[in-house]
This record gives C-alpha cells, sequence and structure tokens, in this order.
C-alpha cells in the first residue's frame, strides 16, 4: 500500500479534516437548525467531506493491522502467513486506488447529477446515426453505474440517428466521472448507408453540463432573458406537434441559451430549459476559474477534422483511442456498450499528476 508520495498531503486530507472539524462544530450549536438553508447547505459539504474522509481513515486502519499482521508474521519465520498477507495486500491496493480515484473528483461541481447533450456534427445521415451510438453508449454506461437516467431532449436526425438530444443522468458523482467526455468524438467504419461500401468518417460532439443543486445560488434576472417558444417536433405525440410546448432561454449578456421540448407541458420544459441555463452559467464561470475557458472552445471549434478528444476505429482495424490521454482499447464493441471507465481513469489521473 505503501507509494512514492504523502497521499494525505496529496488530497489536502488535513485541510479537509480541518474543514470536518469546523462543520461539526457548527452542527453541534444550538441555533443550527435556525436557518433550514444554511443547515441544508453545511450537511451536504459534510457528506462531501466524509466520502473522501472516512474512506482515509478505513485505509490508515487497513494500513494499521497490515503492519502488525507483517510483525507478527516476522516473529513467528515460517510461513503460514504468507496466504493472509497476499490477501490482505491484494485488497489493500484495490481499496486504495479506488480512494484515489474517489479523491480526484475533488471539483465544486463534481458530485452533481449532470446534463449530457450530443450534437450530431460533420457527415450527414452518418454523423446522426453516429449521434445516436454515443447516446446510446452514454446511457449503458450509466446503466452499469446503477444511474438513473431520462432524455429530456431529442431531435431525429431525418433518415437515421439524432441530430441531437440530452440525457439527464442522476448519480453520484455522475459530472466528475464525465466530464472528461466533453469534446468531439470521430467514427471511421465502413457506412451502412454507402452502397459502394466505402469507409466514412463521421463526427459528433458531447457537451457535459452539472445539474446545480440549492446550495449553489444563481440569480437570473429577467431583463437578460429572451423566451422563445416553439413546436415541438419528433417523437411525443399528436400534442406536442399540435402547440407551442418547446422552450428556449437566451442569457443575453452571454449569449449562453437552453431549450427543452421533451414534455407535454409547456411549464415543464420551461422549468428543464432554466435548469439547463444555470448550468450553462455555472460551467462558464468553472471554466474560467480553471484558466481553461478560451483553450477548451479553441480546441473544440468546429466538429469535424482535426478537433477529435477521441477517434473509435472500426476499419480498417479496431482501435479507440483518447487523444489526450493516449489510453486505448481494442475492443470498440465493448466501449460502444458503455465501457468508458478506462478512459475516465486515465484521464482523471493524467489531471491529478498536472495538478
Amino acid at each position: 500500500m505503501s507509494r512514492s508520495f504523502n497521499f494525505e498531503t496529496l488530497f489536502d486530507l488535513g485541510d479537509k479534516q480541518e474543514r470536518r472539524d469546523e462543520l461539526n462544530e457548527i452542527m453541534a450549536g444550538s441555533d443550527f437548525w435556525n436557518d433550514q438553508e444554511k443547515a441544508k447547505a453545511v450537511i451536504a459539504e459534510l457528506k462531501l467531506l466524509n466520502d473522501v474522509l472516512k474512506p482515509f481513515e478505513a485505509l490508515v486502519a487497513q494500513s494499521d493491522d497490515l503492519t502488525a499482521l507483517v510483525e507478527l508474521a516476522d516473529e513467528i519465520g515460517d510461513e503460514s502467513f504468507d496466504e493472509e498477507l497476499r490477501a490482505a495486500v491484494g485488497k489493500g491496493k484495490g481499496d486504495f486506488e479506488a480512494f484515489e480515484l474517489r479523491s480526484m473528483l475533488s471539483g465544486p461541481n463534481d458530485h452533481c447529477h449532470v446534463f449530457l447533450t450530443v450534437h450530431a456534427g460533420a457527415g450527414g445521415t452518418e454523423a446522426c446515426d453516429w449521434a445516436e451510438m454515443l447516446l446510446r453508449m452514454y446511457l449503458m454506461w450509466a446503466e452499469t453505474k446503477g444511474f438513473a437516467t431520462q432524455i429530456t431532449d431529442r431531435e431525429d436526425g431525418g433518415a437515421a440517428g439524432i441530430q441531437t438530444a440530452t440525457i439527464h443522468i442522476k448519480g453520484e458523482y455522475a459530472y466528475g466521472y464525465l466530464r472528461c467526455e466533453s469534446g468531439v468524438h470521430r467514427l471511421v467504419r465502413i457506412s451502412p448507408y454507402d452502397s459502394a461500401g466505402r469507409r466514412q468518417t463521421s463526427f459528433a460532439s458531447v457537451d457535459v453540463l452539472p445539474e446545480i443543486d440549492d446550495s449553489i445560488d444563481i440569480v437570473l434576472r429577467d431583463d437578460e432573458l429572451k423566451r422563445d417558444v416553439f413546436r415541438s417536433g419528433g417523437p411525443g405525440g399528436q400534442h406536442q406537434n399540435k402547440t407551442e410546448s418547446g422552450v428556449r432561454y437566451t442569457h443575453l449578456p452571454t449569449g449562453v441559451a437552453a431549450e427543452s421540448r421533451s414534455e407535454r407541458s409547456q411549464h415543464k420544459n420551461d422549468a428543464n430549459a432554466l435548469v439547463q441555463l444555470k448550468a450553462k452559467l455555472v460551467r462558464l464561470e468553472e471554466q474560467k476559474r480553471e484558466a481553461d475557458f478560451a483553450k477548451v472552445y479553441d480546441e473544440k471549434g468546429e466538429i469535424s477534422f482535426g478537433s477529435q478528444i477521441r477517434s473509435y476505429v472500426l476499419q480498417p482495424y479496431q482501435l479507440v483511442k483518447d487523444m489526450r490521454t493516449d489510453h486505448e482499447v481494442g475492443n470498440p464493441r465493448a466501449v460502444l456498450d458503455g465501457g468508458l471507465d478506462g478512459f475516465i481513469n486515465s484521464y482523471l489521473r493524467m489531471k491529478l499528476a498536472k495538478g
């Protein structure tokens, strides 16, 4: 379980422990529940701290037990403890790696649920089909995690696939895991829509936004919002097509827009659009604070050649490769069936190394 670094320092655990002590003192106060909103925020922050600190404390206890077991084996001087030691070391390594991964999810919004939107890019029908393949991939990944999913917006691509679709994914640290998926994804395959059987390259982009909870206060002034309503096309029944149930909000100072069309009720679409607009504005500020805002959007650029974060090659060979981390998998089908953990983990480790 030993590493060449002090992980207590690396993950700022000392600061986290001090903050936990402060929050516990606040909760012990007789007036703690006088301000319900403040109390909820304190409890939420304490839960996030304990998500890291309790596994760490369990690791420390595990390390102490292992040390005692090694000392006992040395005293006895035979191999009677070898199997028990191997099992304990294996468990300790696995527990540490799980702790290390969770500790990487330390961003202010990493604990949030997520809105993930897929947009078809260059490539026509091919790109729309590729966008739907990505949509399925993220739905399957979420299912393997036990996360709840709902498609909140979908615009069909015409002949096949989707032009755009948004999934609301609810699960612990969903945003922290999926934020690395934001960018352009490239597919190379023999086209099922080309009678000549030629190889085609298609593109789709993915946007990932945190669902903002009540502890984050976002004020949207009426005079800074433009509200549009429109008829919702595509699947959803006659009601959607005959009434202006779709809602789009535009934040005039930034030009950021969000829309919802999936619900039959205009009222529900209005609420969904506002939630997504708030998420986009928080993401905007988050990227500015990280000093990556301009870089991220410059790199993203047009959804076409040269801008991808990951390539999925089905022909002439089989390979999925992330251009940022160089992590690659030789079984694209497994990845497209939701096997994203290797890419997510390698990205988080890269960010940790650079951080």
